[in-house]
């Protein structure tokens, strides 16, 4: 059995002591790239392993189980959308609604974050695993984040209702790409949409 310099064992999968610390991140961005192409399913910590020319220990040893993978892979995807409450917190409470539609339609039309997005979305829907994941984290990273910046014993129904608005029309736009609304002008949503969300967040 193979061991350190002490001669301590070491078991199998665990990464020696003198391994690059960019191991980790490099499953990390392996295993996005596999959900993205193969959806939450068809995605095992085998492939994973595979792709990312590691041990199948290896992944087990950082993060724990498939849904374990999915989650970190989530997190580092969703991580520009983590800044929203600090993005609507700047400036009046009656613009919220516009600064809320304008950041999460600036993290949409991004390419870089909008593939993603897009995978986990789609891996949300098709699998209760990892729309449980998604779940998790949309309410406790972003919604009641977003929540405690609002004065109202509501507050999280209302962020709720606001997100359904705007996740539903990244579905219909980006997902499904329904026209003409997958082809129509962003300021031209922001404008229509901000007030409704508006509306959610601080209406009576």
């Amino acid at each position: 059995m193979s061991g350190d310099a002490d001669g301590t064992a070491r078991r199998r999968g665990r990464p020696p002591r003198t391994e690059s610390g960019d191991t980790r991140d490099r499953i990390l961005v392996t295993a996005r790239e596999e959900f993205s192409e193969r959806g939450y399913e068809k995605t095992s910590v085998r492939g994973i392993a595979k792709a990312a020319g590691v041990d199948p220990a290896l992944v087990h040893h950082y993060f724990g189980t498939k849904e374990q993978v999915f989650a970190a892979a989530i997190e580092v995807a969703f991580a520009p959308a983590m800044d929203a409450p600090e993005a609507i917190a700047d400036g009046p409470l009656d613009g919220v609604g516009e600064r809320l539609t304008r950041f999460i339609f600036g993290v949409w039309e991004n390419p870089a974050t909008r593939t993603p997005l897009l995978a986990i979305l789609r891996s949300a829907v098709n699998n209760e695993a990892a729309a449980a994941v998604f779940r998790r984290l949309i309410a406790a990273q972003l919604l009641r984040r977003v929540a405690a910046q609002l004065n109202s014993p509501d507050a999280e129904l209302r962020v709720e209702l606001a997100a359904a608005q705007l996740v539903g029309c990244a579905m219909l736009r980006y997902v499904i790409k329904v026209e003409p609304l997958a082809s129509a002008d962003p300021e031209q949503l922001v404008a229509r949409l901000a007030p409704v969300v508006q509306g959610h967040l601080t209406g009576p």
